[in-house]
């Protein structure tokens, strides 16, 4: 009996599915040109193996503007540089508020995260405290010794791999200096140990893992009827590990009151990080406690994730092309800082400002599907 209940549903729950596909599919005929969709998956099937090649190939049939149907969601694909220039830039306000991804929404998190927020007071609010009292010039400059620090902890950490022939993986130890960087600077000590990957901290294996969750491609997001389902468990794991996140920063944010309290709060240090920042923002009620623990979660969310998957893709163009790209930027160094030399932030040697090249380039910085890990053949002697 509940083998022909089921079977019933499933039949039910197809139908639906297929009315809604044809019903949408009349309501939207300006939608650009695309492929044909199948029933159910769409046009899913189109994306193959090498997504970013098969949106190419499909751009040169289709346009620079295109839609495709990925299950059940219509999605405008976008392939020139001048459409996107319009998108992102000239006509920005219109396409600002981003899809939520299901993955997202674990701990409300859409709904306090200025990444995710839609454009409205609560998110001017929460971007103009962090470009007033985070990403100043002077929280900037203050904090630029935590920086070189940081960057000199790696090249010690990439020089004892060279002695000892081990590899570096590359991706890891950039997003465990990025951590490292992001703790001081909102909390004013080192969150994770070094480069050990057998001794690891909890605040660095569960930003990795939310950042690993988040990164998977998730059904929900191409059939959200599957919502209340979690077929993957994907949002179960994101919530269960934001939960410990969240737990994590309020201990940090309580260990600060304590200080406090007791007189042990040392003004040299800890009065210039993001923490200090916030927690007089609170008393005046300009931003709650929720807020701030997701403000915690976008910073080391965007702060870590992105810089080494720029660093990681990076370094593997370089090592790639040894004889060109990798000798090219050995002779520059070589000429403008010097060899040896630790290259320092505001170390141009004798280059005019308007020299330097500081057009915005756009572009998707994703994963690599295979960490890439580097052996050094001798002693590192640049900075990065």
């Amino acid at each position: 009996m509940d083998i022909v209940i089921i079977s019933v549903l499933c039949i039910l729950l197809a139908f639906t599915l297929l009315s809604l596909a044809r019903i949408r599919g009349k309501s939207n005929q300006k939608l650009p040109p695309g492929p044909y969709p199948l029933p159910i998956i769409g046009n899913i099937h189109k994306l193959g193996k090498h997504p970013h090649r098969s949106l190419a190939n499909l751009a040169q049939l289709y346009g620079p503007i295109m839609r495709l149907k990925l299950g059940n969601i219509t999605t405008i694909i976008i392939s020139s540089s001048s459409t996107a220039q319009q998108v992102l830039q000239k006509q920005d306000l219109a396409f600002s508020n981003r899809h939520v991804a299901d993955s997202i929404t674990a701990c409300n998190h859409n709904k306090y995260s200025v990444v995710w927020l839609p454009v409205g007071s609560r998110w001017r609010s929460l971007r103009k405290i962090m470009s007033s009292y985070i990403f100043t010039a002077n929280k900037l400059d203050k904090n630029q010794h935590l920086r070189t620090r940081k960057v000199h902890d790696l090249i010690r950490y990439c020089e004892t791999c060279s002695q000892s022939g081990e590899a570096v993986d590359i991706g890891r130890s950039a997003f465990l200096t990025s951590l490292n960087l992001l703790s001081n600077t909102i909390f004013s000590k080192d969150l994770t140990d070094s480069y050990d990957n057998s001794d690891a901290k909890e605040l660095r294996d569960l930003v990795w893992n939310i950042m690993v969750e988040a990164g998977k491609p998730n059904l929900v997001d191409f059939f959200p009827i599957l919502k209340w389902i979690d077929p993957q468990c994907i949002k179960l794991r994101i919530t269960a590990y934001s939960e410990k996140l969240i737990e994590l920063f309020d201990g940090l944010v309580n260990e600060r009151l304590e200080l406090k309290r007791l007189g042990n709060f040392s003004q040299d240090s800890s009065a210039t990080d993001v923490l200090h920042e916030l927690l007089i923002l609170q008393q005046t009620n300009e931003i709650d406690k929720t807020h701030i623990q997701h403000l915690f979660m976008d910073l080391f969310a965007a702060g870590t994730d992105t810089t080494s998957s720029i660093v990681e893709w990076g370094m593997a163009e370089i090592l790639k092309n040894p004889d060109t790209v990798l000798a090219k930027a050995k002779a520059e160094l070589n000429q403008v800082i010097g060899k040896g030399k630790i290259i320092g932030e505001v170390d141009i040697c004798g280059i005019e400002p308007k020299e330097l090249n500081m057009e915005d380039k756009f572009g998707l910085t994703l994963a690599k599907l295979h960490p890439l890990r580097a052996v050094a053949t001798s002693v590192v002697p640049y900075g990065v």
